[in-house]
C-alpha cells in the first residue's frame, strides 16, 4: 500500500501525540497515582505505534511499543512510577521527536534503533519499575521466547458463551428451521498485534464469505473502537461446514487461533417459526438485518450514526498554503474596493444607490477578512506547551529548583507568526533559568524562596498580543553589561560613565554579546537575544526589557495579529504616499515651529508634559518637503514600547485598510520601508515602519 499520501496526516497527528504525552508526563511526575493520566498517555502511546505501524516505520513502532507495555503494567498497579522511570520516558519522546524530524525531512526514520532506551524500559519491565545494580541481559532474552510460545500456544483458548436476545433467537430458529448450520466462534488476536481492530475487521470479512453474522461479543462498535482485550465471540449462520469458516478466520495474519462449534437451537422452537421459514428469502433477511442491532451486530457495513447521537468532531485539517491563497485572493478583493472608492471620487460618480453598493462591497470585503483571519488564528498553546518540559531538564541540568508559571496559553495569532515565536521565547527562558535565576545559597541570603519562578504570560492588547517572560531571579548587573561593553569595544568607558540604564540594558541585543563567565550547553556563547531581536523586528514586533537588580527581569514581546491586512495612516512626504500602521500611531498634533526646542542639539517638542523628539520624515527619506519653514507642522506621534516619538508629515490622507506586499529580498536594505501596498489609484505607496524610525 502507498502511504505516501498519508504522510501530512500521520506528521501532524504524531506532533500532537507527541505534545500531549510531554504535557501529561510532567502531570505524572507530580500526580504518579493519577488514573486518568496514566490511561490518557497509555492510549496516546497506542495510537503512535499503531500509526507508526500503518506507516512502516518500524523503529519508532518497536520504542512506542516498549512505551506502551510500561505503562500496561502501571495500569495494572503492578509498577510504580519513578523518577529514572520519568527520565527515561522522556528520553523515548526526544527519540521519538527525533524520528518525527526526520521523516518531515526525508521520509525516512533514520537509522537509530534507540536500543539503549528500549533496554531500558524493558529492566522497568523486568523489575516491576526499579532500576537494578546490574542486569543480565542474556536472561531477559532467554525468558522472551517463553512468553511468546505461550501466547501463541493457545491451550487455555476456548469458545466463551454469548448471551443471545429474543429476536435473534427468532432468527437463529428460522434459519436452523431452513436446514442452515448455526455456529459459534471465539478468535484470539495475538497479544503483540499493533491494529487489532483492523485484524477483527478482516476476521469479520472473510467470516462472512462463507455465511452471515448475526451476534458479535463485544459489539461491532466497540470492536471498531478497539474496546476488547485480545478476543471476540461471533454467532455465525451458514450452508458451510464449521472446518472451513474456521479455516478462513484462521488465514487472518496475526490471529493466534479460533475455536468453535455448531450451535443447538431448541427443537420445539424451531418447529415453532416452521412456518415463518417458509417465507422468502428476503424476508429472512431482512429479519437477519433487523437482528444484528447496533447493540450486537455485525462490523459496519451500512450502519446509521444518527439518532441525536451528539456530533463528536467538527474540525477539518488545512494546509496553510491554502489559507495563504485564500487571503491574498481576499487581498485582492480589498485592493478592488479601493480602486472602486477612488474612481467613484476621482471620475464624480455620485448617487444613494452606488454609494451604498460601495459600503455593501466595503462590510462585506471586512468580514470576509476577519473570517479568513479568524481560520488563520491559533492558540500559542502549540509553541508554549512544551516549555514546561524544558524548565525540569533545564533545572537538573542547572541545579536550580525552579518552576514554570504560563497563563494565557488560549491566546490566538496568525499561524505564520506563530511558527516563527518558538525560538525566540525559548531563548528568553533559557536566559531567565540560567542568568536570571540565582543559585540556591545566594537566593537564601537574598530571603528569596529556594524554589525560582518564572512566568510566561500572553495576552491580547489592541491589535497586539503582548507575551511577557518574568523572572524573581537577579536582575541585570546594568555595571557589568557596560564593563563588558568596554572590553569588547562596543562602547569606551567615556559613555558607559553617561550612559542611561535602559541604553545600556539594550546593549544586550548586540550580536554575540554575552556576560556569561562559563560558556556552557545552555547560554553564554553570545547566541539568543539578538536572534530574538531580530526576529521579532522581522514580525513587524517589537521587544523590550525591564531589569531591577536583585529583584528580577521582564521582557516583553508585542507582536501584530496579523501580518497581511492593517488599517494604516495614509500621509504624504515630498510629494509622495505612505502607510503608517495605524497600531503605532497614538496622536495626531498640529505643532508650530515656536513650539520646537533642542536638547542635546537634537529636535522636540513638549506634550502634555512629555518631552518628545521629533522625526522629520523628508530628511529620513531624502526628499524635498512641500511645508514652508513658518507652516505649523503636522505631527503623527508614535509609540514603541514606553518611547513616544513625534513623526513630521507634509499631508494627511486619512486612515484605509491596506494589504501589505512584501518588496522581496532584492529591496532589503532600509530597516524604515516594512513592505508596499496597491492603492485604490493603482499607485504604489511604501509602508513605513515606526518601530525601525524610533
Amino acid at each position: 500500500m502507498d502511504v505516501s499520501q498519508y504522510l501530512e496526516i500521520f506528521l501532524d497527528e504524531t506532533r500532537e501525540h507527541l505534545e500531549s504525552l510531554n504535557t501529561q508526563i510532567l502531570n505524572l511526575e507530580q500526580n504518579p497515582e493519577d488514573s486518568d493520566t496514566i490511561n490518557e498517555i497509555f492510549r496516546a502511546a497506542h495510537s503512535l505505534k499503531g500509526m507508526a505501524g500503518t506507516m512502516g516505520y518500524k523503529r519508532m513502532q518497536n520504542l512506542t511499543h516498549d512505551m506502551e507495555n510500561v505503562f500496561t503494567e502501571i495500569r495494572n498497579g503492578a509498577m510504580k512510577v519513578t523518577s529514572p522511570m520519568i527520565d527515561t520516558l522522556f528520553q523515548s519522546l526526544d527519540a521519538l521527536e527525533e524520528y518525527t524530524a526526520n521523516i518531515q525531512a526525508s521520509g525516512d526514520e533514520g537509522t537509530n534503533d534507540n536500543q539503549p532506551i528500549i533496554d531500558m524500559l524493558n529492566e522497568y519491565l523486568k523489575n516491576k519499575g526499579e532500576v537494578p545494580a546490574a542486569a543480565p541481559k542474556e536472561e531477559a532474552k532467554a525468558e522472551e521466547p517463553k512468553k511468546e510460545e505461550a501466547a501463541a500456544s493457545g491451550d487455555e483458548a476456548k469458545y466463551k458463551d454469548v448471551a443471545i436476545g429474543e429476536t435473534e433467537n427468532t432468527v437463529l430458529s428460522a434459519a436452523k428451521a431452513e436446514g442452515k448450520n448455526v455456529y459459534g466462534l471465539t478468535v484470539y488476536v495475538n497479544e503483540n498485534c499493533l491494529l487489532k481492530a483492523a485484524r477483527a475487521f478482516l476476521v469479520y470479512k472473510a467470516v462472512e464469505e462463507k455465511g452471515e453474522i448475526i451476534v458479535s461479543n463485544p459489539s461491532a462498535q466497540d470492536i471498531e473502537d478497539e474496546k476488547f482485550d485480545f478476543d471476540f465471540s461471533l454467532i455465525v449462520i451458514s450452508e458451510s461446514k464449521l472446518d472451513d469458516i474456521l479455516a478462513a478466520a484462521r488465514a487472518v495474519s496475526e490471529i493466534d487461533k479460533v475455536v468453535g462449534g455448531v450451535l443447538e437451537i431448541k427443537a420445539a422452537e424451531a418447529e415453532a417459526v416452521k412456518e415463518e421459514a417458509a417465507d422468502s428469502a428476503q424476508q429472512t433477511t431482512a429479519v437477519s438485518k433487523e437482528a444484528a442491532a447496533p447493540q450486537q451486530n455485525a462490523p459496519a457495513k451500512s450502519q446509521s450514526k444518527t439518532g441525536g447521537k451528539p456530533v463528536v468532531n467538527r474540525t477539518v485539517r488545512v494546509d496553510i498554503e491554502k489559507l495563504d491563497v485564500l487571503m491574498n485572493l481576499v487581498s485582492e478583493l480589498i485592493i478592488a474596493k479601493n480602486s472602486l472608492v477612488s474612481a467613484s471620487v476621482s471620475e464624480g460618480v455620485s448617487g444613494a444607490g452606488f454609494n451604498e453598493q460601495i459600503e455593501y462591497l466595503e462590510s462585506v470585503t471586512t468580514n470576509l477578512h476577519e473570517s479568513v483571519m479568524k481560520v488563520r488564528m491559533v492558540p500559542i498553546e502549540s509553541v508554549v506547551s512544551k516549555f514546561p518540559r524544558m524548565i525540569r531538564d533545564l533545572s537538573k541540568k542547572l541545579n536550580k529548583k525552579m518552576e514554570l508559571y504560563m497563563s494565557g496559553e488560549e491566546t490566538e495569532l496568525d499561524r505564520t507568526v506563530v511558527d516563527e515565536i518558538g525560538d525566540p521565547l525559548m531563548h528568553l527562558l533559557r536566559n531567565s533559568a540560567d542568568h536570571g535565576l540565582e543559585s540556591a545559597e545566594i537566593r537564601a541570603e537574598r530571603g528569596k524562596p529556594e524554589v525560582g519562578s518564572i512566568f510566561l504570560d500572553a495576552y491580547q492588547e489592541g491589535n497586539n498580543v503582548v507575551i511577557e517572560v518574568r523572572d524573581d531571579g537577579n536582575g541585570i548587573d546594568v555595571e557589568a553589561v557596560k564593563r563588558k561593553a568596554i572590553e569588547r569595544g562596543i562602547i569606551t568607558p567615556e559613555q558607559a560613565e553617561n550612559m542611561a540604564e535602559k541604553d545600556a540594558i539594550n546593549l544586550l541585543f548586540n550580536a554575540g554579546f554575552s556576560t556569561a563567565k562559563v560558556i556552557s550547553d545552555v547560554s553564554g556563547r553570545g547566541v539568543g537575544l539578538d536572534v530574538v531581536k531580530s526576529k521579532i523586528e522581522s514580525l513587524s514586533g517589537e521587544v523590550d526589557v525591564q531589569s531591577k537588580y536583585g529583584e528580577g527581569s521582564v521582557w516583553t514581546i508585542r507582536l501584530p495579529l496579523t501580518l497581511a491586512i492593517i488599517q494604516a495612516l495614509m500621509v504624504v512626504v515630498g510629494g509622495e504616499k505612505y502607510a503608517i500602521s495605524l497600531g503605532s500611531i497614538q496622536t495626531i498634533e498640529d505643532v508650530s515651529p515656536d513650539e520646537i526646542k533642542f536638547v542635546q542639539n537634537e529636535e522636540v517638542i513638549t506634550l502634555r508634559g512629555n518631552v518628545i523628539p521629533i522625526i522629520r520624515l523628508d530628511k529620513k527619506l531624502d526628499t524635498e518637503s512641500t511645508k514652508g519653514p513658518n507652516e505649523n507642522l503636522i505631527v503623527a506621534i508614535a509609540k514603541k514600547g514606553e518611547k513616544l516619538a513625534g513623526l513630521v508629515v507634509d499631508e494627511l490622507i486619512g486612515q484605509q485598510e491596506i494589504v501589505i506586499k512584501s518588496l522581496g529580498k532584492y529591496i532589503n536594505k532600509s530597516k524604515l520601508i516594512s513592505g508596499a501596498t496597491i492603492l485604490g489609484d493603482g499607485e504604489i505607496a511604501l509602508i513605513l515602519d515606526a518601530n525601525a524610525l524610533i
